[in-house]
């Protein structure tokens, strides 16, 4: 089946995840019309969850770090694409349909995807050096050559993003403190049942945890910084690494007459709102999610779904409502965790298996109606893809877990 969209030239601003994939899917889905990628930096476009984890603790070999790009020069040059890396968009005019670009130059377009995805939340400490974040390629670089001094680093946010850098650095041998201002850092995440464990496992690694206290101020240079704590205590560090949360990138779309609050907001096609001729997509679309309301999701799977979905409604004219997997995983030293769905703080959760007696275990949430809505596991592959199978096909949280305590009656 062909569209509209094979002789409508598609721009697409931003070139991480979301914004390749959606190239890569065009072709594939037969569009033959001219497709432009846009990105404000020079690098090819790489997958960003090893920032955090593979490459931190990588030879950083031109080998290695090309096996994480989400495709070689040869490829982008088979998809034909008018290709612009290195310069950011700055502004957008929907009107005449118009994107403006860092050097000058402007892009007409037909269709429009945005894919500028999101930045890390700009740190409020400002000493004079050896304060970094992750979010780019760059970033991960400069982090990976402070941790190969192992000297102390100070891991300020205690999320996936932080805790996995926290583990990295353990493994290269450094003195790491966590610090966060919730009791236990995880639980937004995976739930007051298991979060506890999450907390004992980085302890047990080496990490010194500093949960449910805040940072004040960060003064001092790199090798010799000083973490003020709310609590009246200092803690010392040659490095320190603040992870607080991300901003969507719409700084670019200010004055465009798109509606923007906590990213671009769309309708359920992901077509920004009152404008059919653009779609969000990624880390900066804030979309109305079923369970969630209106939802921003800064993970993977979530870019590289939403991806394949705008292509489809681009090359095929299709005419659906975007359903998220709410898929997301984290590698927590060897501890592997995976998350399908979301949990509803007002619900209710069940929890299968023992972490302590069996290495592994399940938590099915359900939501504030009795609705199952998701599910956490820890080093259980298996029961994941029970759960995803089950909250498809609409099952209780109940007759969830059922299900996946036989599975540890059979592996008994």
């Amino acid at each position: 089946m062909t569209g509209l969209g094979d002789s409508r030239h598609v721009v697409v601003v931003g070139a991480s995840l979301a914004g390749t994939r959606t190239a890569q899917n065009l072709r594939a889905l037969g569009h033959t019309g001219p497709i432009t990628l846009i990105g404000a930096e020079a690098e090819l476009p790489y997958d960003r969850p090893p920032l955090s984890k593979d490459l931190l603790v990588s030879d950083w070999s031109d080998e290695t770090v090309e096996g994480f790009r989400l495709a070689t020069s040869a490829e982008l040059d088979d998809l034909n694409l008018d290709l612009r890396l290195g310069v950011a968009a700055t502004a957008l005019d929907p009107d005449t349909r118009q994107v403006t670009l860092a050097d000058g130059a402007s892009v007409d377009y037909d269709v429009l995807v945005i894919a500028t995805g999101a930045a890390a939340r700009p740190s409020p400490w400002r000493p004079a050096s050896g304060l970094l974040q992750l979010r780019t390629l760059s970033d991960a670089r400069a982090i990976a050559a402070r941790l190969a001094l192992r000297e102390p680093v100070v891991v300020v946010g205690g999320g996936f993003i932080g805790t996995e850098i926290a583990a990295a650095a353990i493994k290269l041998g450094c003195p790491v403190t966590v610090v966060d201002p919730v009791a236990e850092p995880m639980t937004r995440i995976v739930g007051p049942e298991v979060a506890g464990s999450l907390v004992d496992l980085h302890r047990a690694n080496g990490a010194a945890t500093r949960f449910g206290v805040g940072v004040v101020d960060i003064r001092g240079e790199a090798g010799a910084l000083t973490v003020v704590l709310d609590d009246g205590s200092e803690l010392t560090a040659s490095t320190a690494i603040v992870g607080i949360g991300s901003v969507p990138g719409t700084a670019w779309l200010e004055g465009s007459g798109l509606t923007l609050d906590n990213g671009v907001v769309t309708d359920a096609r992901l077509r920004a709102i009152g404008v059919d001729d653009i779609y969000a997509i990624g880390d900066v679309a804030r979309w109305p999610h079923p369970g969630l309301g209106a939802h921003r999701a800064e993970h993977w799977t979530n870019s590289s779904d939403q991806a394949r979905f705008v292509a489809a409604a681009i090359a095929q004219d299709a005419v659906l409502e975007y359903s998220s997997t709410d898929y997301v995983w984290s590698d927590q030293y060897d501890w592997k965790v995976h998350t399908v769905g979301w949990r509803d703080p007002q619900g209710s959760s069940v929890l299968v298996g023992d972490l302590a007696a069996d290495g592994r275990v399940a938590v099915v949430h359900a939501d504030a109606d009795g609705n199952a809505c998701g599910a956490v596991t820890i080093n259980w592959v298996r029961a994941l893809n029970q759960a995803r199978r089950l909250l498809m096909a609409g099952d209780t949280a109940e007759a969830i877990a059922e299900q996946l305590e036989q599975l540890t009656v059979r592996a008994a």
